[in-house]
């Protein structure tokens, strides 16, 4: 039996490397080959009589563990520095709208066509107004610096509005000075929670010695994330803000005895620290979408329903963004209105929202093919040709890349998709 599992888990790795580098040469995003290797792997063992019935039970916690070393990773390859103001203020800006437009609009579809009240109608809604940060950050890997940061810091803050907003509606039971309790009083503890977390976890990647050193790491941010959700927190926001203090230490050297803790190999330790994150991040990933692909029942796709209600909710998705980036000036959003996959952070909110029963009648098959369409979107945006020159009088001469429209000089990455940087 040990022999057979083992056996399984090292195919299943392999499988997943071997999806990873397909996905890459074709622009088939990884997701997409991950679910359908689950789906026929579903189809084959039914065939067979086998049933892998632990995969329920593992898969949302797979899944946060793989949201909380995506956000970490993507938080960790960013810096933050004065003339990026502008830059956040507009992912963020871009995050926010992004969410309440199609919220609103998902909430009054769900409330008309499934007859839910407000409070469900608003509750069944809120996965699919969330960016999935686990698909769109390793998509924005072959843009040049300015647009991935744009994309990691949106869907980063989309995944993390959607977790605060998600949760304080559930707890609230359709009180609404409960959820704005809830909700104000979460995100406010959480970056004070955050910042003393990061505090900590700088003072040890400064003392840490020997040759373990990283695992203890990872399992501290592991305890955080479940602690900041038991004390009702929102515990992306500290992933998210203990990642960004830390590949910004700067930040943390506010008097000369923080300084005085800063050691001369911090840089080389935090940079080793970083590979281990992508392994695992790429490892969990894998396992969560094919694991999601086997739980998936491909007969509940073939309701008409779920196709009508998915394809307009695919096309609220992508003509408000495409809105929204217009309004916020970004240049070339072209490749970047399709960077708004729904994934990970979608299935796990879902999950949460199914148990409380009150989504009777809902169909779940809508939730996979608005999953897999906008994946498959978002493997569009590496195929949408560049004007190659400027579009308007006084605009920069257009490179491979969408450039966000700022004050700060241009990134461009002249490599563009053909980047050997990519991440899984």
């Amino acid at each position: 039996m040990t022999d057979r599992a083992l056996l399984v888990l090292a195919s299943l790795f392999v499988l997943s490397y071997l999806l990873e580098v397909v996905g890459r040469r074709t622009k088939v995003p990884g997701v997409v080959l991950l679910i359908a290797a689950g789906m026929i792997t579903r189809e084959i063992l039914d065939r067979v009589g086998l049933e892998l019935g632990f995969v329920e039970v593992l898969l949302p916690v797979v899944g946060t563990i793989g949201l909380i070393l995506i956000v970490l990773e993507g938080s960790l390859d960013l810096e933050l520095r004065r003339e990026r103001a502008l830059l956040i203020a507009r992912s963020s800006g871009a995050a926010l709208a992004g969410f309440l437009v199609t919220l609103l609009v998902f909430a009054w579809m769900f409330g008309w066509l499934l007859e839910y009240d407000w409070s469900t109608a608003v509750l069944a809604a809120m996965p699919f107004a969330v960016i999935s940060s686990a698909v769109a950050i390793p998509s924005a890997a072959g843009l040049p610096d300015n647009a991935r940061e744009f994309v990691v810091y949106e869907s980063s803050l989309s995944d993390i509005i959607g977790v605060l907003v998600f949760y304080a509606w559930l707890t609230a039971g359709g009180s609404t000075e409960q959820f704005l309790t809830d909700l104000l009083g979460g995100g406010a503890l959480s970056l004070v929670a955050a910042v003393v977390s990061a505090l900590g976890i700088f003072f040890l990647i400064n003392r840490i010695e020997g040759h373990i050193r990283f695992v203890p790491l990872l399992a501290g941010l592991l305890l955080l994330y479940a602690a900041g959700k038991i004390l009702h927190l929102s515990p992306l926001i500290l992933i998210l803000v203990c990642g960004l203090l830390l590949n910004n230490p700067r930040l943390l050297e506010w008097n000369a005895w923080l300084k005085s803790m800063h050691h001369p190999r911090y840089d080389t330790t935090l940079s080793e620290f970083k590979g281990p994150v992508a392994e695992l991040t790429f490892a969990v990933k894998s396992v969560f979408f094919i694991m999601l692909g086997y739980w998936t029942d491909v007969r509940e796709m073939a309701d008409w329903r779920v196709w009508a209600i998915a394809m307009v909710m695919i096309a609220v998705i992508y003509a408000s963004r495409l809105g929204i980036l217009g309004l916020l000036r970004v240049r070339e959003p072209r490749r970047l209105v399709w960077l708004a996959p729904r994934g990970l952070i979608t299935v796990l909110l879902f999950l949460t929202a199914s148990e409380t029963g009150r989504l009777v009648g809902f169909p779940f098959g809508t939730v996979m093919v608005v999953v897999l369409a906008t994946a498959l979107a978002t493997g569009m945006s590496h195929r949408v040709p560049v004007a190659a020159g400027p579009a308007t009088p006084g605009a920069v001469a257009a490179d491979d890349t969408p450039t966000i429209e700022d004050d700060t000089p241009a990134e461009a990455d002249a490599s563009g998709l053909s980047s050997t940087a990519d991440r899984p």
